[in-house]
């Protein structure tokens, strides 16, 4: 099994609901297939270099997984026959790769752990 990471970036038109699902959904394809999720990251509504479709900005997404390279190509097609995909990149990570993709794990799991005790110091203060 060889590591990935793939990036997509979907239409800014969709709800936060219909953003969610689309991701459940090649995150099924991943999961369906035997992948193996080592990290995911919605990284959000972020302004692009350059207009795709006539659209400034797009909501985007990011997977790190485990897989076999067929799977690779089930989940570049499911891309490509989804409209609500604007751009997607998928590269296999080398050894380097993987050690900076675990330091990058590690220092995101930080800042969500950090957030989520932010959160609950607030509600307890306004309790």
């Amino acid at each position: 099994m060889q590591q990935y990471e793939t990036v997509f970036i979907l239409t800014p038109v969709l709800s936060d609901e219909q953003m969610k699902e689309t991701v459940a959904k090649f995150k099924k394809v991943l999961t369906d297939n035997e992948a193996e999720i080592l990290n995911e990251e919605i990284w959000g509504l972020k302004k692009m270099a350059y207009p795709i479709d006539n659209k400034s900005t797009g909501f985007y997404n990011l997977f790190e997984f485990k897989a076999e390279s067929e799977i690779v190509n089930k989940l570049e097609v499911a891309f490509r026959r989804d409209e609500k995909v604007l751009r997607f990149l998928t590269v296999k990570l080398d050894k380097f790769a993987v050690e900076y993709a675990e330091k990058r794990r590690k220092k995101y799991a930080g800042k969500a752990e950090t957030k989520a005790e932010n959160v609950e110091s607030e509600n307890k203060e306004e309790a």
